[in-house]
Protein backbone atom coordinates (compact mmCIF):
# COMPACT_ATOMS: atom_id res chain seq x y z
CA UNK A 1 0.00 0.00 0.00
CA UNK A 2 1.39 3.67 -0.50
CA UNK A 3 2.29 4.53 2.52
CA UNK A 4 2.46 9.06 3.30
CA UNK A 5 3.35 10.94 0.75
CA UNK A 6 4.68 7.86 -1.35
CA UNK A 7 3.18 7.92 -4.86
CA UNK A 8 3.62 5.94 -8.36
CA UNK A 9 5.77 6.60 -10.55
CA UNK A 10 4.74 4.75 -13.28
CA UNK A 11 2.13 5.82 -16.05
CA UNK A 12 1.64 2.39 -18.37
CA UNK A 13 -1.37 1.07 -19.83
CA UNK A 14 -1.72 -2.60 -20.40
CA UNK A 15 -0.19 -3.94 -23.23
CA UNK A 16 -1.61 -6.19 -25.88
CA UNK A 17 0.50 -8.69 -25.02
CA UNK A 18 -0.85 -8.36 -21.05
CA UNK A 19 -4.13 -8.33 -22.34
CA UNK A 20 -3.88 -11.35 -24.36
CA UNK A 21 -2.34 -13.29 -21.11
CA UNK A 22 -6.13 -12.07 -19.28
CA UNK A 23 -8.31 -12.85 -21.98
CA UNK A 24 -6.32 -15.96 -22.11
CA UNK A 25 -6.81 -17.53 -18.58
CA UNK A 26 -10.14 -15.76 -17.96
CA UNK A 27 -11.98 -17.23 -21.52
CA UNK A 28 -15.08 -15.82 -22.26
CA UNK A 29 -18.20 -16.92 -20.90
CA UNK A 30 -21.30 -15.10 -22.25
CA UNK A 31 -24.03 -16.31 -19.77
CA UNK A 32 -23.10 -15.77 -15.80
CA UNK A 33 -21.94 -18.77 -14.01
CA UNK A 34 -19.97 -19.62 -10.27
CA UNK A 35 -16.64 -19.72 -10.04
CA UNK A 36 -14.69 -22.30 -7.97
CA UNK A 37 -15.50 -20.48 -4.93
CA UNK A 38 -19.20 -19.54 -5.87
CA UNK A 39 -18.95 -15.54 -7.48
CA UNK A 40 -21.29 -14.53 -9.95
CA UNK A 41 -18.73 -14.17 -13.14
CA UNK A 42 -19.52 -13.21 -16.85
CA UNK A 43 -17.68 -12.51 -20.07
CA UNK A 44 -13.88 -11.92 -19.14
CA UNK A 45 -14.23 -12.61 -15.14
CA UNK A 46 -15.66 -9.41 -14.19
CA UNK A 47 -18.10 -9.70 -11.02
CA UNK A 48 -19.97 -6.99 -8.95
CA UNK A 49 -23.42 -7.21 -7.61
CA UNK A 50 -24.87 -6.81 -11.67
CA UNK A 51 -23.78 -10.46 -11.94
CA UNK A 52 -26.46 -12.53 -11.27
CA UNK A 53 -28.10 -15.95 -12.52
CA UNK A 54 -29.31 -16.14 -15.99
CA UNK A 55 -27.78 -12.48 -16.96
CA UNK A 56 -26.06 -12.69 -20.04
CA UNK A 57 -24.21 -10.44 -22.46
CA UNK A 58 -22.84 -10.14 -25.70
CA UNK A 59 -19.53 -10.20 -27.33
CA UNK A 60 -19.65 -6.41 -27.38
CA UNK A 61 -20.53 -5.94 -24.31
CA UNK A 62 -17.95 -8.45 -22.55
CA UNK A 63 -15.22 -6.87 -24.33
CA UNK A 64 -16.21 -3.13 -22.93
CA UNK A 65 -16.88 -4.59 -19.39
CA UNK A 66 -12.59 -6.33 -19.84
CA UNK A 67 -11.49 -2.61 -20.39
CA UNK A 68 -13.18 -1.28 -17.71
CA UNK A 69 -12.26 -3.94 -15.44
CA UNK A 70 -8.72 -3.93 -16.74
CA UNK A 71 -8.50 -0.17 -16.50
CA UNK A 72 -9.30 0.05 -12.91
CA UNK A 73 -6.08 -2.87 -12.27
CA UNK A 74 -4.24 -0.57 -14.31
CA UNK A 75 -5.06 2.54 -12.13
CA UNK A 76 -3.99 0.58 -9.16
CA UNK A 77 -0.61 -1.02 -10.34
CA UNK A 78 0.23 2.35 -11.98
CA UNK A 79 -0.10 3.79 -8.13
CA UNK A 80 0.58 1.17 -5.67
CA UNK A 81 3.81 0.79 -7.41
CA UNK A 82 6.94 3.58 -6.45
CA UNK A 83 9.61 2.12 -8.83
CA UNK A 84 10.20 2.57 -12.39
CA UNK A 85 9.01 -1.10 -14.10
CA UNK A 86 9.19 -2.29 -17.75
CA UNK A 87 6.04 -2.82 -19.34
CA UNK A 88 6.31 -6.90 -19.17
CA UNK A 89 6.78 -6.16 -15.39
CA UNK A 90 3.29 -4.15 -15.50
CA UNK A 91 1.33 -6.55 -17.66
CA UNK A 92 1.99 -9.68 -15.38
CA UNK A 93 0.86 -6.67 -12.13
CA UNK A 94 -2.11 -6.42 -13.67
CA UNK A 95 -3.29 -9.40 -14.60
CA UNK A 96 -2.33 -10.37 -10.93
CA UNK A 97 -4.33 -7.55 -9.75
CA UNK A 98 -7.14 -8.49 -11.90
CA UNK A 99 -7.39 -11.76 -11.41
CA UNK A 100 -6.93 -11.48 -7.46
CA UNK A 101 -7.97 -8.34 -6.79
CA UNK A 102 -6.32 -4.71 -5.59
CA UNK A 103 -6.86 -5.35 -1.76
CA UNK A 104 -4.48 -8.89 -2.45
CA UNK A 105 -1.67 -7.42 -4.65
CA UNK A 106 -1.67 -4.12 -1.78
CA UNK A 107 -0.82 -6.53 1.13
CA UNK A 108 1.38 -8.68 -0.52
CA UNK A 109 5.03 -9.54 -0.21
CA UNK A 110 5.12 -8.94 -3.93
CA UNK A 111 4.68 -5.89 -4.56
CA UNK A 112 7.16 -4.52 -1.22
CA UNK A 113 9.41 -6.49 -2.96
CA UNK A 114 8.77 -4.91 -6.15
CA UNK A 115 8.98 -1.76 -4.15
CA UNK A 116 12.00 -2.36 -2.94
CA UNK A 117 13.89 -2.98 -6.35
CA UNK A 118 13.95 -6.94 -5.85
CA UNK A 119 12.28 -8.37 -9.11
CA UNK A 120 13.84 -11.81 -8.80
CA UNK A 121 12.47 -11.87 -5.35
CA UNK A 122 9.21 -10.61 -6.44
CA UNK A 123 8.83 -13.19 -9.12
CA UNK A 124 9.09 -15.86 -7.00
CA UNK A 125 5.81 -14.75 -5.43
CA UNK A 126 3.55 -15.09 -8.39
CA UNK A 127 3.52 -19.35 -7.72
CA UNK A 128 2.25 -18.70 -3.96
CA UNK A 129 -0.80 -17.28 -5.46
CA UNK A 130 -2.40 -20.79 -6.35
CA UNK A 131 -5.17 -21.15 -3.96
CA UNK A 132 -8.98 -20.60 -4.31
CA UNK A 133 -11.13 -21.74 -1.57
CA UNK A 134 -8.83 -23.39 0.43
CA UNK A 135 -7.44 -25.50 -2.08
CA UNK A 136 -4.29 -25.57 -4.75
CA UNK A 137 -6.21 -24.64 -8.11
CA UNK A 138 -3.90 -26.31 -11.50
CA UNK A 139 -5.50 -23.72 -13.19
CA UNK A 140 -4.38 -20.79 -11.07
CA UNK A 141 -0.96 -22.32 -10.71
CA UNK A 142 -0.40 -22.00 -14.78
CA UNK A 143 -1.92 -18.71 -14.25
CA UNK A 144 0.61 -17.67 -11.74
CA UNK A 145 3.43 -19.38 -13.61
CA UNK A 146 2.31 -17.03 -16.69
CA UNK A 147 2.38 -14.23 -14.92
CA UNK A 148 5.57 -15.24 -13.63
CA UNK A 149 7.35 -15.73 -16.83
CA UNK A 150 5.96 -12.46 -18.07
CA UNK A 151 7.57 -10.46 -15.03
CA UNK A 152 10.80 -11.83 -15.55
CA UNK A 153 10.70 -10.95 -19.13
CA UNK A 154 12.97 -11.47 -22.07
CA UNK A 155 15.38 -14.34 -20.83
CA UNK A 156 18.21 -13.46 -23.30
CA UNK A 157 18.85 -10.21 -21.19
CA UNK A 158 16.80 -7.94 -23.58
CA UNK A 159 15.54 -5.93 -20.61
CA UNK A 160 16.62 -2.70 -21.32
CA UNK A 161 13.51 -1.36 -22.54
CA UNK A 162 11.42 0.54 -20.81
CA UNK A 163 8.40 0.61 -22.89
Amino acid sequence: MIEGDTMGVNNFTCSDDGLDLTKKFEGCELTAYQDQVGVWTIGYGHTGSGVVSGLTVTQDQANALLVSDIAAAVSYVNQVVTVPLKQYQFDALVDFAFNLGRAALGSSTLLRLVNTGDFAGAAAQFPLWDHAGGQVVPGLLRRRQAEQVMFEGPSSGGNNSNA
